[in-house]
């Protein structure tokens, strides 16, 4: 008996530690798929096989590369939140590059004809106002529209398991939230690619001929520490679990630190109230332009914290920041983008209105039950 219990928990912690494999890890189950074909890829910088370019590595094995759509950031990453991007050409590759942001969000059948094939891999955040999740959205739709099969490579979410925030409502729906989801949502893109399909969110309620490649030894309390910044702005783990709560900020006056190497990881401007710390947003790859641009801000460094991917979203931030800044009546941005990223004029009515953190957390509960059920269908981890 003592010998099985010991044998049980020695799998148990090699399965604990095993790495994580990723979907782009096994090739075995999609390059078949894509020989002799005309393939189109959705990728960025973050699209990696064993430290290659997924991109390169499909070329060394003979695939047929025709195209490439890049999303926010585009192809090599680097480009600044909002910044529209070009239709160009790869210099490295010489392959043709589409971007899918700005006006042009999703392929059209032209940019499609030709193509037998299409295969996504973007590393996701798990944040439901991350816009890569909206350019899966599109590249399902259009992929449905043309009747072209989807290959999804899954990707772990650095922020694991984490369900919190107000579910989106539908009126509120943007580039930056198209799904009644809640800010945290608890899912990889590939199972969140497979929601999309069976809730029937795309237009007309079309179905993608969809394959998830599957993750290999990993949960959901699996900790994943990212290798590559899946965007400019986002350099490491304390940023990315920071994001979901300091995003809301992008609504406001108020800086995230865009501008330094401190992005999201911290909060101010000129207007705050005046503190020991002290930030100056200068020019920078990733942020050409930031808020604040060479003033000094004011504000709260929060690279001391210590949170984990079990923590859901702290609003202490943001109602300390609107308590402290000096125009309260333009703490939110005119343009309502405050709203998009709460997922409805909740959020914001509550704190014009002093309400407690407790209050607006107990607020989201009814909503959030309904998403674990409706989450619950499309897991594939544990």
């Amino acid at each position: 008996m003592f010998k099985k219990i010991t044998i049980l928990i020695l799998l148990l912690s090699i399965s604990l530690f095993a790495q994580i494999i990723t979907g782009a890890s096994s090739s075995s189950e999609y390059l078949p798929k894509l020989k002799g074909k005309n393939v189109a890829l959705v990728v960025n910088q973050s699209s990696r096989i064993n430290g290659e370019h997924l991109v390169d590595y499909l070329l060394r094995n003979n695939i047929n590369i025709v195209k490439i759509f890049a999303p926010e950031h585009g192809f090599r990453g680097r480009a600044d939140a909002g910044q529209h991007l070009k239709n160009g050409i790869d210099s490295q590759t010489g392959l043709p590059i589409i971007s899918l942001y700005g006006k042009h969000k999703k392929p059209t059948r032209k940019d499609l004809k030709g193509i037998d094939i299409l295969l996504f891999d973007i590393q996701d955040v798990g944040v439901r106002f991350y816009t890569y999740l909206s350019t899966l959205h599109y590249i399902m739709e259009s992929a449905s529209e043309s009747h072209i099969p989807l290959i999804v490579l899954d990707r772990p979410n650095p922020n694991g398991g984490r369900i919190d925030g107000e579910v989106l409502n539908i009126k509120y729906k943007s580039f930056v939230g198209m799904h009644p989801v809640p800010i945290l949502y608890g899912m990889t893109i590939g199972e969140y690619a497979l929601m999309i399909n069976g809730e029937g969110w795309l237009k007309g309620h079309r179905r993608a001929n969809l394959q998830v490649v599957h993750l290999k030894n990993y949960t959901h309390k699996t900790p994943y520490s990212l290798p590559i910044k899946p965007s400019p702005n986002l350099p490491n783990d304390l940023s990315i679990y920071l994001y979901p709560s300091l995003a809301f900020f992008e609504g406001t006056p108020l800086s995230v630190g865009r501008g330094t190497t401190m992005q999201f990881q911290l909060y101010g401007s000129p207007y705050y109230r005046k503190t020991p710390f002290t930030f100056t947003p200068i020019s920078r790859e990733g942020a050409k332009h930031p808020k604040y641009e060479n003033k000094k801000c004011y504000g709260v460094d929060l690279r001391g914290e210590f949170i984990t991917t079990s923590e859901g979203i702290n609003l202490s931030y943001i109602l300390d920041a609107y308590k402290h800044y000096r125009f309260k009546k333009k703490f939110f941005l005119k343009n309502r983008f405050f709203d998009k990223l709460a997922g409805s004029s909740k959020l914001r009515r509550q704190i014009i209105a002093g309400k407690s953190v407790r209050y607006i957390k107990r607020s989201w509960q009814k909503g959030l039950n309904r998403f674990k059920s409706i989450r619950q269908k499309y897991l594939i981890y544990p």
